[in-house]
């Protein structure tokens, strides 16, 4: 078709291959950014997956006393479990810093302090904050402010060469988001269009532009009406065909190459693809074994990294007597049953006392201090032993027939005897 205001029968192939989206040679895919990654349901899914469990994950105060090392209740835990200012939940500011890490590639916060005591933790705009070196020490500059390193939590995806930038998934992974966008694209306009595929008008054709334009408008018309009125056919010119243009979307294995692109974006994350929503190849087994693998290969670098940075940031390099750290036990809440058999086994071999199991759940200790000692199970003896019968009171076993013991005793020394 003739297009004067762009290209025409005689045009260089330069010009039709902008218009049919061909540049050099190669096919160019939609342009990627954070918005329109995240409308791609795979990608928002795995963010959002991401940033809810790091969120939401028990992050615990700890202070050495006496060479014990016990939970601390003070104002980091605070900070870390409720409120990091009166502005934010702490919910809230941990999931802002992850969105920055599993989008854009990194996530920023500003520690505000009295002396050197931590009162507040303030979110920063990762889009608005850029970091410099000067004299050999990292400064984060956002808007007007410029803060230190030693006051600025920073968790990164990817730390590029020069230890300033960093780059994150969306970026890394641009082309096979683009390709899941293209196909998105690609299927609503098939479907919007009544699920018709581009045609292409056989026959003899008019002569010149204004004339092909009027024609293709009736012919387009005409389909309107037909697909309007529920009619199965549409009548047109003698001598005049159409016929479809392009791959059918069954032929070029559409399905199957959008299933295949959710694959992808969770191999981009490290997630397994039961936490996407595809179980095309799970069971009962494997998605359980999935759910380990997260925990372990996923749940637990991040929650490492983002623990050491805290670390570093609010207690400073020297620290010994403090530490925050997660508890990965929070991941098990779901699965009740192996939840309670595990604290269970847990009294039983003296790890813990029911009282620290009970506080596990937020449960008061049991009165009269009952449950602060550690128990174990009677018969759990060293080996190559015999335990000993216990009493009542702790003692021996108490003997219910006293005067058994003088016949024992008379047959026994007449064995010595003989």
């Amino acid at each position: 078709m003739e297009r004067p205001d762009s290209v025409t029968s005689v045009s260089s192939w330069e010009d039709w291959s902008a218009v049919l989206g061909i540049a050099n040679g190669a096919v160019q895919l939609p342009h990627v950014t954070v918005e329109s990654a995240l409308e791609v349901p795979a990608v928002f899914d795995a963010v959002s997956f991401l940033e809810r469990t790091m969120a939401t994950l028990p992050l615990h105060s700890y202070r050495e006393v006496d060479g014990k090392s016990t939970r601390d209740k003070g104002d980091i835990t605070l900070l870390l479990n409720e409120a990091p200012n009166p502005e934010w939940t702490a919910a809230n500011w941990r999931r802002y810093m992850w969105h920055g890490v599993f989008t854009g590639g990194r996530g920023v916060s500003w520690i505000e302090r009295a002396g050197v005591r931590p009162v507040a933790i303030w979110p920063m705009d990762p889009n608005e904050t850029t970091v410099v070196r000067r004299n050999g020490r990292r400064y984060y500059r956002c808007g007007a402010n410029e803060y230190p390193a030693a006051d600025v939590i920073d968790v990164s995806f990817g730390i590029r060469p020069d230890q300033l930038g960093a780059f994150g998934p969306i970026h890394k992974g641009r082309k096979a988001i683009a390709l899941a966008i293209a196909m998105n694209e690609f299927a609503a306009g098939f479907f919007a269009g009544g699920g018709i595929p581009p045609m292409a008008l056989e026959g003899p054709l008019p002569n010149g532009p204004d004339a092909m334009r009027r024609a293709t408008e009736q012919i387009q018309r005409a389909i309107e009406l037909a697909r309007k009125a529920g009619r199965a056919f549409f009548g047109l010119p003698p001598g005049h065909a159409l016929k479809p243009v392009g791959i059918d979307p069954d032929k070029g294995q559409m399905t199957e190459a959008r299933l295949f692109q959710i694959q992808e974006i969770a191999r981009l994350y490290g997630l397994p693809p039961a936490f996407l929503q595809d179980l095309s190849k799970g069971t009962f087994s494997n998605t359980e074994q999935q759910d380990l693998q997260l925990v372990k290969h996923v749940i637990l670098h991040w929650a490492v990294i983002f623990e050491q940075e805290l670390n570093l940031k609010l207690f400073g390099q020297r620290r010994r007597a403090r530490e925050v750290k997660h508890n990965l036990d929070g991941l098990q809440r779901a699965d009740f049953r192996s939840r309670i058999e595990a604290i269970a086994r847990a009294i039983q071999t003296s790890q813990i006392t029911p009282d620290e199991a009970r506080e596990l759940d937020n449960r008061a200790a049991y009165p009269g201090g009952v449950g602060a000692k550690p128990y174990i199970q009677g018969a759990t003896v060293p080996l190559g032993t015999t335990a000993a019968p216990i009493g009542h009171n702790g003692g021996p076993a108490l003997d219910d027939d006293p005067a058994g013991d003088d016949q024992k005793k008379d047959d026994s020394d007449a064995r010595t005897d003989d």
